[in-house]
């Protein structure tokens, strides 16, 4: 019955946020006008012949409620839509005026993580609400929502209902979005003089008790510290940023957002502790609330937290009574609520999300569950029936959403399943007891670690499997295209023999699909020497020291693509890291290296610009403990073993050496640790050798051109190959082979046609990893060879 006009309602204010508020009205209207007409129409049909039966009473009623609620989110929409159009603050952000503002927090910052270039400029996205403006011509007092635009310190400090004081240019907000403007905040964010600033008391424990979870979750390994805060309340400020892109690859992002699962899980705990305690029924429904009550202050009561606790509810509630009918109607009734009292979550993915899994798990779970039991024990039907069924109802959203479809996500959620609910349960008893007993609650954390390091591997697993997530239309046209497929795939898995046909050609396109990826493309090739991994705008380098270990020089923008190339490479070991400049582009994916690997120590360049850089580097790797060096040209180690040795040694820079350059950019540059890398077989015999010039230009290519450059067979270009190369010292290398690692996307123009041109008159075979991917130094016939990867 609910169900109708819960549809309805959500195309209503999908539709309406993007039209003029006169449009809300006119359907208002219209609609408020129809319903008496349409449930006169149809009680008349009903009396008739042809209609007489209780379905006809039934179609009154619901068309009549569904123009009602139609009529009631129209006039909403049309209210929301005019109180954020009009006024002095939409006005001023359709001038670009700038202006000094109060305003209240009304959700956790979020950080905007900024890859590439030379330093990090994260930035913040706020939600507030504007209270107080200074024009240049007037003082407002207004109460409107608008996204605020941040980067410094003091923003994640941020509690919601906080009020702060900011300066910063409005700017329009995007059209359908119930917001009144956009601003670009200057500087960091000050406190007002009014003398209530501060966070509510509630937000203020919910501060507290987080950061509690983020002490006791020290004890952990870096990874798990990182993701129990997420899993748990979803705090993911901590979280590894390969962990985030594996769990992305392998559908399992959604445990890192607060949603009805958590607060179902946490009642579930409470329902069975107090049943085992032998407590009557109200009393353990009363602490099964107040246990979500609190579960919902510690996520803090932000708006999607308290919309997963009306999820949850109703999806705990549902299945505990086994009564799936009515937990739609009372999902029903809540999509009807939510959308009434805050029409912009129809625009919402994550509300999309939330409806469709929790839909999933009422409808779906139950009768697979039942099926599934037929055959196993019903606790594990359930553990297979639940998320099998969210996955398949957020399906259609994703495809919408993104474009993909994530094919290893039943599996890998089935796998990481049993692993979420004692890492929640044990997470949320270490945030209440941290404020009272650290100890005690490092000693909850230790156990939900491990559960955590689970969920870990499964995504890790996941991820790296072949085809994980593969493309597809997106935007209706994929979800019209995933309609007939989804069709066929019933008709097929209905029946026992289509099943078993299904299965066996899954499991023949999987062993087609890995024996053809190692026989067509084994990587890396056999006795690799050098690889210049594809990790976009950036450098990273990896030469083999031996089984299992390499020399890593620089580490790319972003940890994933470094951990990948590593990984693909076999490399647990680094016996040696060279960054040869602190720039983000060079040492942005540090803990991509540091993941899961010994460390022996690592060479930095002494020039220290850009300070910010150099300093988190420092503080990175003194987390580590792993020692930091400055070395002087004509230092050398030698690696390997029996079967061949490479050996490297320092060139560039000397202490306070060619330091010049326009600009703190070329500073940076021009202080690049440059190596000259040599390779010797079992006999002694000489391979081959390979210039590595970091980001040299002109100036310094020209004072190291002076005092001599060595003669090698591969050159590693500076700065990803732009114009600012000097043609003497391209030429002194006497290299037959030239590797650039550029990204496919860069504002820079790298490589630079100049240079392009000049390395071809010189005779070198120009390799780049935009075009190619990872590079690959090899021995063949006694000399150097470079293999690409693709291409």
């Amino acid at each position: 019955m609910l169900v109708a006009p819960a549809v309805a309602v959500w195309l209503t204010a999908l539709v309406l946020l993007g039209c003029p508020a006169a449009a809300g009205a006119w359907v208002a209207a219209t609609s408020a006008l129809a319903a008496p007409v349409a449930w006169a129409a149809c009680r008349r049909w009903a009396r008739s012949e042809a209609g007489r039966s209780a379905r006809g009473t039934a179609l009154a009623r619901v068309s009549a409620g569904v123009l009602v609620c139609v009529a009631a989110a129209s006039a909403v929409v049309a209210f929301k839509v005019h109180s954020v159009r009009t006024g002095p603050v939409p006005d001023l952000a359709a001038r670009g005026v700038t202006v000094t503002a109060e305003a209240v927090i009304t959700d956790d910052p979020r950080i905007r993580q900024r890859r590439g270039g030379v330093t990090r400029r994260d930035s913040v996205v706020v939600e507030a609400r504007l209270v107080v403006v200074d024009a240049p011509e007037a003082r407002f007092r207004v109460d409107v929502p608008v996204v605020m635009f941040g980067s410094g310190p003091g923003w994640t400090e941020l509690l919601p209902s906080q009020r702060i004081r900011v300066r910063g240019r409005l700017a329009p907000a995007d059209p359908g979005e119930l917001t009144a403007a956009l601003m670009l905040v200057r500087g960091p964010p000050q406190p007002p003089e009014s003398p209530d600033a501060g966070p509510s008391l509630i937000q203020r424990g919910a501060g507290m008790l987080r950061a509690g979870l983020r002490k006791a979750s020290d004890v952990l390994p870096p990874d798990q510290r990182g993701l129990l805060p997420g899993l748990v309340v979803g705090d993911v400020s901590r979280m590894d940023d390969q962990v985030r892109r594996d769990l992305k690859t392998a559908g399992l992002s959604h445990l890192t957002a607060v949603s009805g699962s958590n607060l179902a899980i946490i009642a579930g705990a409470a329902l069975l502790i107090t049943r085992w305690a032998g407590l009557p029924l109200p009393v353990r429904a009363a602490l099964a609330i107040a246990v979500m009550i609190g579960f919902a202050v510690v996520a803090r009561p932000s708006p999607s937290v308290l919309r997963a606790l009306v999820m949850g509810s109703v999806a705990a509630v549902a299945l505990g009574t086994g009564r799936s009918r009515d937990g739609v109607a009372a999902l029903s009734a809540t999509v009807l609520a939510l959308i009434l009292v805050n029409p912009g979550l129809a625009r919402e993915y994550g509300f999309a999300l939330s409806v469709a899994a929790t839909g999933g798990i009422l409808v779906l779970a139950p009768r697979w569950r039942d099926r599934l039991a037929r055959r196993m024990p019903m606790l594990v039907a359930e553990a297979l029936a639940v998320p099998t069924a969210a996955q398949a109802a957020v399906t259609p959203v994703l495809v919408l959403m993104a474009g993909t479809l994530d094919l290893v996500a039943i599996p890998a959620n089935l796998l990481a399943e049993p692993a979420v609910a004692p890492a929640t349960v044990l997470g949320f008893a270490a945030a209440l007891v941290a404020p009272i007993s650290m100890p005690l609650a490092q000693l909850l954390v230790r156990p939900a670690g491990l559960a955590v390091g689970w969920i870990i591997a499964v995504a890790e697993r996941a991820a790296a499997l072949p085809f994980a997530t593969v493309s597809w239309p997106g935007g209706l046209p994929g979800v019209a295209l995933l309609a007939p497929a989804a069709v066929l795939g019933w008709f097929v898995l209905r029946r026992p023999t289509g099943r078993r046909i299904a299965i066996a050609v899954v499991i023949g396109a999987l062993l087609t699909i890995l024996v053809v990826r190692r026989m067509a493309a084994p990587w890396p090739p056999p006795g690799w020497l050098l690889v210049a991994c594809d990790v976009g705008q950036g450098d990273a380098l990896a030469m083999s020291a031996g089984p299992g270990e390499a020399v890593v020089v620089d580490t790319g923008p972003d940890p994933g693509p470094a951990d990948r190339c590593l990984r693909d490479l076999g490399v647990r070991k680094v016996p040696l890291m060279v960054l040869t400049h602190p720039h983000l582009d060079h040492v942005g994916g540090l803990s991509g290296v540091l993941r899961g690997r010994a460390v022996g120590a690592a060479v930095v360049s002494p020039g220290r610009v850009p300070e910010g850089e150099a300093a988190r580097v420092s503080r990175d790797l003194r987390g580590r403990g792993i020692p930091e060096w400055v070395v002087i040209p004509g230092t050398r180690w030698r690696f390997g073993g029996s079967d061949g040795t490479l050996e490297l040694t320092v060139l560039a820079p000397g202490d306070g050496e060619a330091r010049q350059g326009p600009g703190e950019g070329a500073i940076a540059n021009n202080a690049s640790v440059v190596l000259v890398a040599r390779w010797s077989g079992a006999a002694g015999n000489a391979i081959g050798s390979a210039l590595l010039a970091g980001d040299l230009e002109t100036e310094a290519q020209d004072a190291l051109l002076r005092q001599g450059v060595p003669r090698v067979d591969v050159l590693k270009v500076a700065h990803h190959g732009s114009s600012r190369q000097d043609p003497g010292f391209l030429a002194a290398t006497g290299a037959r082979a030239a590797l650039i690692s550029v990204g496919a996307t860069n504002d820079y123009g790298h490589p630079a046609p100049l240079t392009m041109r000049r390395l071809a008159w010189l005779g070198m075979r120009t390799y780049r990893t935009d075009l190619s991917g990872d590079l690959a130094v090899v021995e063949s016939g006694g000399r150097l060879a470079v293999v690409p990867r693709h291409g």
